[in-house]
C-alpha cells in the first residue's frame, strides 16, 4: 500500500476537478502520474477511446458529481454495489471507480509495451454500466479510524511474534522508503478532502506497510507450514481493515458532498 491504487488517483482528483478545485490539466498529470497514458472506452456518446480531460468532462456532463472508490478482493465486494459484470471485472482488476449521479463504473486494465529497459505502461479504464445502489461494507472515516488503530497494534504484534518485524533489508528498504516520501511531504489526496481522510489514507499506508514487510521479507521466524498459515490467517483481517480504511478516505469527498457539509 505504499503506492496509491490508480483508482484512487482518478477518484481523488477527478472529485478536485468536478468541483473546480483543480483544472483539468494538473487533474490529468496527477491521475497519470508515472504512467504513459491513461484512456477511456465504452464512454457513452464516444465509439472509441478518448483522453482522460475529455471523459471526465463528459461523465460530469451526464450527471456525475462525484467519484468513489473500490478496492474489492475475493469473498469481499469492498465498494460494489453490481451488475455481477462490474463486479466480476472489478475483482479481477481489483480496484474500481464508481460514479456518483449516473450510473457508470470504470475498471482500469493495464498494459506494458516496449523493449525491455523501456518499458512503459498504458492503462485503458474500461467504462461499464453500474447498479445504483450503496456501496459494500464501506466505513465511515471515524470507524476506519478507530478499526486502523486496533488493526496496527494487532499486526505489530503478529510480525514481532513471527520474528519478521522490522527486520532484514528488505523491511529496512520498505521501511526507509515510507519515511522518505512521509519526509518529503507528499499530497496523498487532492485538494478538498478532509483533513481526517488524509490522516487516515496515511495510517491506513502504515498499516499496508507492515503486511508488506510481513509477506516480502521471506518466512522470518515462521518456519513450519503451520506458522506460516497461522502468519497468513492473522493478517488477513488487518489487511481487510486497512483496505476498507483506505476506501473510506477516498470516498470521504463524496459523502461530506452527500451530507451538505461541502
Amino acid at each position: 500500500m505504499l503506492t496509491e491504487p490508480r483508482s484512487g488517483l482518478l477518484a481523488s482528483w477527478g472529485n478536485a476537478l468536478i468541483a473546480g478545485l483543480v483544472s483539468p490539466d494538473d487533474a490529468v498529470l496527477a491521475i497519470v502520474g508515472e504512467d504513459a497514458v491513461h484512456r477511456v472506452e465504452g464512454l457513452p456518446g464516444e465509439s472509441g477511446q478518448v483522453g482522460l480531460t475529455l471523459a471526465l468532462g463528459r461523465l460530469r456532463a451526464l450527471g456525475a458529481t462525484g467519484l468513489r472508490v473500490a478496492l474489492p478482493a475475493p469473498g469481499h465486494p469492498l465498494g460494489l454495489s453490481g451488475p455481477p459484470e462490474f463486479n466480476a471485472r472489478a475483482l479481477d482488476a481489483e480496484e474500481a471507480v464508481v460514479c456518483q449521479g449516473v450510473a457508470l463504473g470504470l475498471v482500469p486494465e493495464v498494459y506494458e509495451a516496449g523493449p525491455e529497459g523501456d518499458v512503459h505502461v498504458e492503462v485503458v479504464w474500461h467504462c461499464l454500466p453500474v447498479r445504483e445502489a450503496p456501496p459494500a461494507d464501506v466505513p465511515s472515516l471515524g470507524e476506519a479510524e478507530r478499526e486502523l488503530a486496533e488493526a496496527l497494534r494487532e499486526a505489530t504484534a503478529v510480525l514481532a511474534r513471527l520474528d519478521v518485524a522490522g527486520s532484514g533489508p528488505v523491511a529496512e528498504a520498505a521501511i526507509d522508503a515510507y519515511r522518505a516520501r512521509a519526509e518529503a511531504g507528499r499530497e496523498v489526496l487532492a485538494p478538498g478532502y478532509p483533513p481526517r481522510a488524509v490522516r487516515v489514507l496515511e495510517l491506513a499506508q502504515r498499516v499496508g506497510l507492515l503486511i508488506s514487510v510481513a509477506y516480502e521479507n521471506g518466512h522470518g521466524g515462521a518456519v513450519s507450514a503451520s506458522e506460516m498459515s497461522s502468519r497468513a490467517l492473522a493478517l488477513r483481517p488487518v489487511e481487510r481493515t486497512a483496505r476498507r480504511a483506505q476506501v473510506a478516505a477516498y470516498n470521504a469527498f463524496v459523502e461530506e458532498r452527500e451530507r451538505g457539509v461541502r
